[in-house]
């Protein structure tokens, strides 16, 4: 049986907050902004909202940030899966509306990672009562860090992937940045340099790993009947799926393998399309060897030969895979929980509104998010209407 699609549902805002370190504003601050841009964008109202999807505010997220924007939405959800959770909210938010229980939903996410120096090494203090705390960090084990390392490390004994393999990723998304006029490292890079920099966690370097910064973004869904009198090209939801499989990274069934490897095929098939059918990829970035990883489990390529399909630059501009267009989180921005901006991104480039970094007739993209330690998955197909 084809699963149900949400063909009926559209991605109608979208907007970034001010990014990079962002000194006097809270996360709240930053979510809002990025909330009244988006809803700017769409020509929508803020008191048409009556769905909220948000999350990173304390226990109470949704309520803390409905109470700051004086909303009461009709229905809201606070779920956190980490980095994939705005591409799992794009199903939460079409199913909500399709089943009726609301009409405009906002997704919305905030964070001043870079300003409260919140991301060490180490990782930040946890329950001591929960498995990472009992299980990995007593032995040294950096988080999140040397949770992709481990899976780095695998790859690379199994698959016989490089170091430069990996970099290939690094310098081919600095070379979209280059074109952003808002991403926040936009000087040239090259293999040798990511090789240079310094070893973090065997065997990543310091410019495999992703930035912190500080940020927001927003998206603004609704009725595909209602984004017909918008202000903007609507974006339909043609298939979107999600899932997770471990909490820590010991756990993971199999260091080579992430969630995509289910998500994909599913949102493919709400989608009726393949990977051939894919103009634009938006691949959550926070270490090389995530984005090696997902466009293998995701399909565009065989497990192991990620390495091989990355090559000779072939996600940069100009090549055959554009990828991670607006510089990714290696490059543009990280506050954390990047997913959001793979969306941003994706909506942009198929209106049409890239700038120099278009990809020419753009009608079908992919967005994918990763959260924890390649613990959960999100993945979204959008196209044009």
């Amino acid at each position: 049986m084809k699963p149900a699609g949400f063909r009926d549902v559209a991605l109608v805002g979208v907007a970034e907050s001010d990014l990079g370190r962002v000194p006097g504003k809270t996360a709240i601050q930053l979510a809002a902004e990025a909330s009244a841009r988006a809803l700017a964008d769409a020509g929508l109202r803020k008191s048409g909202v009556d769905g909220l999807f948000t999350f990173g505010f304390g226990r109470m997220g949704a309520v803390q940030f409905g109470e700051y924007l004086r909303l009461r939405p009709r229905y809201s959800d606070s779920s956190f899966m980490g980095g994939s959770t705005p591409v799992a909210f794009i199903a939460h938010a079409a199913a909500a509306i399709s089943a009726g229980l609301c009409q405009v939903a906002l997704v919305c996410y905030g964070s001043t990672q870079a300003s409260d120096a919140a991301r060490k090494l180490g990782g930040t203090p946890e329950d001591p009562r929960l498995p990472s705390s009992q299980y990995e960090r007593p032995f040294g084990l950096p988080t999140p860090l040397g949770a992709y390392a481990l899976a780095a490390t695998r790859h690379m004994a199994v698959y016989g992937t490089t170091s430069d393999q990996l970099a290939e990723i690094a310098v081919a998304t600095r070379s979209w940045a280059a074109l952003n006029p808002i991403a926040m490292m936009r000087g040239p890079l090259t293999i040798a340099d990511v090789l240079a920099s310094p070893v973090i966690a065997s065997p990543l370097h310091r410019l495999d790993c992703c930035l912190v910064t500080d940020g927001g973004g927003a998206l603004v869904i609704t009725t595909r009947e209602r984004a017909r009198d918008l202000a903007r090209v609507p974006i339909v939801v043609l298939g979107v799926a999600e899932t997770h499989t471990h909490q820590i990274i010991s756990q993971m069934p199999d260091l080579t393998v992430t969630g995509a490897a289910a998500t994909g095929p599913r949102a493919f098939a709400m989608a009726g399309l393949g990977p051939g059918d894919i103009d634009v990829a938006e691949i959550y970035d926070s270490f090389t060897i995530t984005v090696l990883l997902t466009l293998e489990d995701l399909g565009f390529c065989t497990k192991g030969e990620g390495g091989a399909f990355v090559a000779k630059q072939r996600t940069a501009p100009g090549g055959d895979f554009p990828l991670n267009t607006q510089g990714g989180g290696l490059s543009y921005c990280h506050p954390g929980v990047f997913g959001i901006f793979t969306v941003i991104e994706a909506v942009r480039q198929l209106r049409g509104e890239g700038g120099t970094r278009q990809v020419a007739d753009a009608s079908v993209a992919l967005c994918h998010g990763t959260g924890g330690v390649l613990s959960s998955s999100g993945t979204a197909i959008l196209g044009r209407l």
